[in-house]
């Protein structure tokens, strides 16, 4: 495509009214704050809980938090298949419709498990049926991102979509703020017994609250005009959609986008769950301590997100990424002795350095995936890319962590699982073609002319 096309294409492009792509982000982050809440309270409860109410008495404590872990990777697992089925319905369908549905979903399913049995009261039934209601929470949360991302990623302004697609990032870690509250509050005003007993079942009942809360503010946005445009399209036959396309059109993209992923989810379940068996069991740290300092912690992580969302506009996709990536590459190496000394604040540092680290690489996500595909197969391409390396990564890594500990007695073991995580994310970086400011009408006009990947490579 010409210098001279692009340009007037750009032109093309309406105005972005403030107020309008405001309302969007905060419906966008409304549903992200409740889904992810729910699904990062199962992850704590994981290894504060559910290893001592759902499964046999091994006498090994590592024994129960581990089998709690295998669960957790259930979620896991049902994200990608819960990522094609809503990628596939909401390029066809919309962006809103399939939002709605994915938060009333993980909210059902979330309520639930504060309603099941103990292994005590039921036996093998109570795991099975957290398994059931834990796949159902994970399909919906797989359908959950790439739609939340995509609604403001294709209303923002291509000059600043960093930016404004960080924030629904941003929501992921407010999320996990806010389930680290509710246990927090539980676990300091109720002794060990009733905590365990049913204090922590009031934090999975009070996410229907929150679901209707976020399903009513979701009720008052729209679909971009951009994906207006491209399922009219759609419906009139004139283009595919759906995984089939984007595997056949855009490979690389996907395999991309999975690289992308690897390090990053390894490292944010290193940090955020693991750190809370890893100071529990070597370090003797108190839960309500433990919960107070991640609480610290996630805020922090919410702020960053959108800085360097901003900082992704301005420096480029590429070189803010590969800072994530190498300086992640290293933590491991010292956050688990800074851990292993007691202090608080020295604890707090490994903790937020972490998640600094990862928001390098979280922040420009939405951008990078949204700009990698063009509309009509988008919300496909981004919730495969996002939700399949989620198996191999995320879910694994809080398990092979444990494993690891359990095996070596040492943490060493377990930087260098990271290290090798890293290396991945780092290959699929420089390979990664930089589209910091590019047109998304631009992208779906080369996708017409078979020219995705000049445009991609800002060859305009």
């Amino acid at each position: 495509m010409s210098t001279e096309n692009a340009a007037a294409r750009r032109a093309e492009e309406p105005e972005v009214e403030l107020s309008g792509l405001k309302k969007v982000v905060a419906a966008s982050m409304a549903g992200t704050v409740v889904e992810w809440y729910e699904f990062f309270l199962y992850a704590s409860a994981a290894t504060l809980v559910f290893g001592k109410m759902f499964f046999p008495n091994s006498g090994t404590e590592l024994d129960g938090i581990l089998a709690a872990f295998l669960t957790y990777a259930v979620g896991f697992i049902a994200r990608p298949i819960g990522g094609i089925v809503f990628g596939h319905f909401g390029d066809k369908f919309g962006r809103k419709q399939l939002l709605q549905l994915s938060i009333i979903l993980v909210g059902v399913s979330t309520f639930l498990m504060g309603c099941l049995p103990s292994f005590a009261q039921i036996g093998y039934w109570a795991p099975a049926l957290l398994v059931f209601l834990r796949f159902a929470q994970g399909f919906a949360v797989g359908g959950e991102w790439g739609g939340a991302v995509l609604l403001v990623a294709e209303h923002s302004p291509s000059k600043s979509r960093g930016f404004w697609a960080s924030w629904p990032q941003s929501a992921v870690p407010l999320g996990n703020l806010l389930a680290t509250a509710v246990l927090f509050i539980l676990s300091a005003v109720l002794s060990s017994a009733d905590f365990l007993s049913w204090g922590w079942r009031v934090a999975f009942w009070l996410s229907a609250v929150i679901v209707l809360i976020g399903y009513y503010i979701r009720t008052k946005v729209q679909d971009a005009p951009i994906f207006l445009e491209a399922r009219k399209e759609v419906e009139e036959g004139q283009k595919g959609y759906g995984v089939a396309e984007v595997f056949r059109r855009y490979p690389r993209g996907v395999f991309t986008a999975m690289g992308l992923r690897f390090a990053e989810n390894i490292l944010y379940y290193l940090v955020v769950t693991f750190s809370i068996t890893y100071l529990k069991t070597v370090v003797h740290t108190e839960t309500s301590h433990i919960l107070l300092l991640l609480l610290v912690a996630h805020a922090i992580h919410f702020a960053a997100v959108p800085v360097v969302g901003r900082l992704s506009d301005r420096l480029g996709r590429r070189p803010v990424y590969m800072a994530g990536a190498v300086l992640g590459a290293t933590w491991g190496f010292f956050a688990f002795p800074m851990m292993d000394t007691g202090n608080d604040f020295i604890i707090l540092a490994a903790v937020i350095i972490g998640l600094l680290f990862h928001s390098l690489m979280y922040a420009g996500q939405p951008a990078i995936m949204a700009e990698m595909f063009p509309t009509r197969m988008r919300y496909s391409g981004v919730s495969l890319g996002y939700q399949v390396t989620s198996i191999v990564a995320g879910s694994l890594a809080p398990i092979i962590a444990v494993a690891l500990l359990s095996e070596y007695k040492s943490s060493v073991p377990v930087a260098v699982y990271l290290l090798l995580a890293c290396v991945v994310t780092a290959v699929a970086v420089f390979f990664l073609k930089e589209t910091r400011g590019i047109s998304l009408h631009d992208v779906d006009a080369a996708d017409a002319q078979g020219t995705a990947d000049l445009i991609a490579a800002g060859k305009k």
